[in-house]
């Protein structure tokens, strides 16, 4: 990714005087022009990095600029390192593990690298999660189109040609955010529901996004279509409950019952969350969603009832 490669320039450049931007290109197997947008980037974050012309030119710091090699705190160098071997459960990347071992190599608290670990693979494993998402990554960073089938939430399959711009992990699923060229629109697309996936050589521009902004969410929430949800369910359950709501909106209804109130998008994805928790929950409101589970219990009933 674009932050283990510019972590790995930043120590290049502290360690070296100057550097051809032709090496690190190679290093990293991007484009020179890559490697000049990373110097920009840097510089931005306030490291003065300058090129520097004629036969003995390159890239370097500027002179007379020195940085403390102890500028990261044994906790910060924990806390990337922890970050750098977590996102190695769900992608491979060369760079990102040399740069995991350079960090691992400036703290010798390995205690303190051990005492948390993040594991963003499922349980079982998934390979081909880990494939995929991998290939997205080479493709975001060389800015290939990719072609791929996608199956919505209904089932529906489609053909969809996309600019890969961002992976993202959401909740506990990655999710690729792209432009799709049939719809003329950024979409969010669940990668496990990707398959075929084909690298094109049509390559495309990078469209601006600003990413702490968390564009994705508007793909999924809709204030105007969603439903406030009443739920209600035993104490027997209150730690699952307050798990997966939130401490905080759950609240104490007659005797022994609780309740909670959420608001959800209003599709497919809803009703089957719902229905995965039928034997422990009561939906009290809204009462259009109450008669769709009715019917959908019935239909269950229907095609498990004994023949003859």
């Amino acid at each position: 990714m674009k932050l283990d490669r510019l972590l790995a320039i930043t120590m290049i450049l502290i360690n070296q005087r100057k550097v051809q931007a032709q090496e690190l290109a190679d290093m990293f197997d991007v484009s020179v022009r890559t490697i000049y947008r990373d110097i920009d980037s840097l510089n931005l974050a306030g490291i003065p990095i300058v090129t520097y012309q004629g036969q003995n030119g390159g890239i370097g710091l500027i002179d007379g600029f020195r940085m403390d090699k102890n500028v990261l705190t044994r906790d910060e160098l924990g806390a990337i390192t922890i970050a750098l071997k977590s996102l190695s459960t769900s992608y491979q990347d060369a760079h990102a593990s040399a740069v995991l071992e350079k960090l691992k190599a400036l703290s010798n608290e390995q205690q303190t690298l051990e005492s948390i670990f993040i594991d963003f693979s499922p349980w079982g494993g998934n390979p081909v999660l880990k494939e995929k998402v991998t290939m997205l990554k080479k493709a975001i960073e060389s800015h290939l189109c990719m072609q791929f089938f996608y199956s919505n939430s209904s089932g529906k399959e489609s053909n969809r040609e996309v600019e890969p711009h961002t992976i993202v992990l959401k909740g506990q699923s990655w999710y690729l955010y792209a432009f799709c060229l049939q719809k003329e629109q950024f979409r969010l697309f669940k990668i496990a529901r990707m398959k075929e996936l084909n690298v094109l050589k049509k390559k495309f521009v990078r469209k601006e996004i600003q990413i702490d902004d968390s564009p994705w969410d508007k793909e999924w929430y809709h204030p105007e279509r969603t439903t406030e949800l009443t739920l209600s369910f035993n104490s027997s359950d209150l730690a699952l409950m307050e798990e997966m709501f939130g401490v905080e909106n759950v609240i104490k209804g007659e005797k022994d019952q609780l309740l909670v109130t959420i608001d959800m998008p209003e599709d497919e994805g809803m009703y089957r969350f719902l229905f995965s928790l039928m034997d422990r929950i009561e939906v009290m409101k809204p009462e259009h969603v109450r008669r769709k589970l009715k019917n959908l219990l019935q239909k269950m009933n229907d095609l498990y009832k004994e023949k003859g």
